[in-house]
């Protein structure tokens, strides 16, 4: 298989499963959290190289763990969450991106972690990208309705009944492995963009939840596609590329918005 076609294989099967979960990332607000755990992702680079381990699984593993200390922040009384989602993100970036240098040597390039190097995966990467992401989208498929109810109505459906807690944490836990894994595709900095803004155009156009996910995944999968076509014809780098037709859609969308 060609190296473009791996690379939209894996860039695909994330755009389909982040359209889906960005929606509940725009719904409550967490877009620092996103942030959060796609720079802490850097840190699980940094201690795969200190102690010889995969790459992928250190990066997961530290964004699973992650999320239990995202909550803790957030959990405080004495500090805003944004504000304590604000610190953390930028001290994940700053500490990951220190231990990548010391692992590294200081010779490492860092690009293909913080943009994402999705023309150069393999078809075992390839593999292993979408096997999670087919993980991810069943449990969201499975438990959709009662993630939607909590969300919009959180202190209802736990008077009713409904693990809202428990929801609300696997919910983090799908977004950290979506982040762990999309960070080979479009980078720590960039991940956290595929998951909001493709959401964010949805929500402009779609008149209920589950019209919005489907169009969030078309519009995130229609970004992948453009930034791996102007990757190949303008030879520009397809992560970022990415982000800049996902933004184009935004604005597109936001332009239809106001017409009708």
């Amino acid at each position: 298989m060609s190296f473009i076609a791996l690379a939209a294989a894996a860039g695909l099967a994330i755009a389909l499963v982040a359209g889906p979960v960005g929606c509940f990332v725009v719904w409550r607000r967490m877009a620092y959290f996103g942030d959060s755990l796609a720079h802490a992702a850097l840190l699980g680079v940094g201690v795969g190289l200190m102690l010889d381990l995969n790459l992928s699984l250190t990066i997961l593993a530290v964004c699973l763990l992650s999320v239990p200390l995202i909550l803790l922040l957030t959990n405080s009384q004495h500090v805003a969450d944004d504000t304590a989602l604000g610190i953390l993100s930028h001290a994940s970036l700053a500490i990951g991106i220190t231990s990548v240098s010391l692992a590294a040597g200081g010779t490492l390039d860092l690009s293909s972690f913080l943009f994402g190097d999705i023309l150069a995966l393999s078809e075992a990467d390839v593999a292993t990208v979408i096997a999670m992401c087919i993980t991810v989208g069943v449990v969201l498929a499975k438990f959709w309705r009662q993630l939607v109810y909590v969300t919009i109505h959180f202190e209802l459906a736990s008077v009713e009944g409904v693990p809202s807690r428990r929801l609300e944490v696997m919910l983090m836990l799908l977004i950290a492995v979506l982040v762990a894994v999309g960070m080979q595709v479009v980078g720590a900095l960039l991940i956290g963009s595929l998951l909001i803004v493709p959401a964010a155009a949805a929500g402009l156009l779609a008149g209920n939840p589950e019209r919005m996910a489907w169009i969030s995944a078309m519009f995130a999968s229609a970004a992948i596609m453009g930034g791996l076509a102007m990757s190949w014809f303008i030879d520009t780098p397809a992560g970022p590329s990415a982000v800049v037709v996902a933004t184009g859609i935004f604005a597109f969308a936001k332009l239809l918005s106001l017409r009708s």
